[in-house]
């Protein structure tokens, strides 16, 4: 059986060797093709925890509180890092474990806080 890379988590290896056994039985359970199964169940749990896996942020000082609010880009209703410079005021809003930034085309970035410091 192939292996994969020396920095994927035990998670990941298991998730690989599921996919691997899902793709030879869809194939008839015929033999021989292990390393085939592999590295295509391989490539597809890369690819969809490569999507999956990014963390995007943005953070603000409110009166001296220092918070880091993530968003999921697909969420983010056309929201564009870089909409904003450094410095620049932002009105914003807090909701629970809410941060609403209001953007400059008057919508509302959602962003959930995942660290407040001050």
């Amino acid at each position: 059986m192939a292996r994969t890379s020396g920095n994927s988590s035990p998670e990941m290896r298991e998730a690989i060797r599921r996919r691997a056994k899902e793709l030879y039985q869809q194939g008839g359970n015929v033999e021989g093709y292990d390393t085939e199964n592999w590295y295509q169940a391989e490539a597809e749990i890369l690819r969809e925890s490569a999507t999956n896996d990014i963390r995007r942020a943005v953070v603000v000082n409110l009166q001296g509180v220092v918070y880091t609010g993530e968003y999921e880009a697909t969420a983010a209703d056309g929201y564009i890092a870089g909409e904003w410079k450094p410095g620049d005021p932002v009105p914003i809003r807090l909701a629970g474990d809410k941060l609403y930034l209001r953007r400059p085309n008057g919508l509302e970035l959602q962003t959930t806080i995942v660290k407040r410091i001050g």
